[in-house]
């Protein structure tokens, strides 16, 4: 298994300390977060983006390529990036440049995002989201395949002869597609032949499992190996401690402040309390081994290979901790028994099966 850390530059008021931090703290928090993480071995680096409070990661291609300065090795990812939302023009070229200057360590996972904020921010409505997404997704991966593009749509203004610059310095940018709520994302994914990040963080286990299954169904449905289809999967928030009494009971101050927020409400969630959602969803609250139990638990039921944690809200000090913790305590283990192709050299383009539809 691989892992990434990620992060949605959530700047709320620490539930233990009181502290608050300004935005230029938070910024420098996050570039440490970054340089630890590859100090200590994790594969990726991700930004989501939201566009309100209490995030501050409205620009991940901007944070990502100071994370890139200060990194030689972790691959850099965005989670999501709200393509539904955003000029495809604008994206190439961002996203572009953003590989050159990282060496060609960008991965995207595209989406449109859990946070209905943004839809009357840049102009679409909640209902056009998922119509927005494709269309904006077909010309994204024109504008960086081809040159000279002329196209005509709904959500942009129309195209004519048009060349993006900088070209990608890979020669294709890996994209994942984020799965969440909706077939339609898993569809996507699955027509495309790409990856899908399965957010795993507000619900139970059987709604993203459904929702990987499809992907999977559509995958073969489209002629493709099923071997061929790569899942990763989040966790929600991460705390250790040598016991699962100690955790709990320093994490709760954290997990309530969290669910006090709009965003938090917003999502919904069926978890009464942390003992709920430590029971029944998929927070990793506890001992190192109970936590190795419960990923490998959710691995028997995504097959996923690579996972994403966060340690989003905590003093830094318990930031390094908990990330400490994890890469010497939890990551070997589960390095050994769950096997990862992905990140281990080019990726491969999917098999088409003879025969099949």
């Amino acid at each position: 298994m691989k892992f990434a850390l990620f992060s949605l530059v959530m700047n709320i008021r620490n539930a233990v300390t009181g502290e608050t931090l300004t935005a230029q703290q938070k910024f420098r928090n996050i570039l440490k977060q970054a340089i630890l993480a590859e100090k200590l071995g994790f594969d990726a680096y991700g930004i989501g983006e939201r566009h309100g409070p209490p995030f501050l990661s409205s620009s991940p291609p901007v944070l990502l390529t100071a994370i890139a300065a200060r990194t030689s090795r972790i691959r850099l990812l965005t989670t999501v990036a709200v393509l539904s939302v955003l000029d495809p023009v604008r994206v190439a070229e961002d996203y572009a440049t953003l590989d050159h200057l990282s060496g060609g360590r960008l991965e995207m996972i595209i989406g449109k995002g859990n946070d209905p904020r943004h839809y009357p921010l840049f102009g679409i409505t909640e209902e056009e989201q998922w119509d927005s997404l494709a269309e904006r997704y077909a010309l994204l991966k024109q504008l960086w395949s081809e040159e000279s593009v002329s196209w005509q749509g709904k959500y942009r203004p129309p195209l004519h002869e048009v060349t993006v610059l900088p070209r990608p310095y890979q020669q294709s940018i890996p994209v994942w597609h984020g799965s969440a709520s909706s077939p339609l994302s898993t569809e996507l994914a699955a027509k495309y032949g790409e990856p899908i990040f399965s957010s795993n963080t507000f619900h139970p286990l059987a709604k993203y499992k459904a929702l990987i299954d499809h992907y999977r169904e559509r995958w073969e449905y489209y002629g493709r190996d099923p071997r061929d289809a790569i899942v990763g999967a989040g966790a929600g928030s991460l705390y250790l401690a040598d016991s699962t009494e100690e955790a709990i009971k320093r994490y709760r101050p954290y997990y309530d402040a969290f669910h006090a927020t709009d965003s938090a409400k917003h999502n919904q969630s069926p978890f009464k309390s942390l003992e709920d959602n430590l029971e029944n969803g998929p927070i990793l609250v506890g001992s190192p081994d109970s936590v190795i139990e419960k990923i490998l638990r959710y691995h028997k039921a995504f097959g996923h290979q690579v996972l994403s944690i966060s340690v989003d809200g905590l003093t830094e000090a318990e930031q390094r901790e908990q990330m400490e913790r994890f890469a010497a305590e939890v990551a070997p283990v589960l390095r050994r028994e769950i096997p990862s192709t992905v990140w281990s050299g080019e990726r491969k383009q999917p098999h088409t099966i003879e025969g099949s539809s």
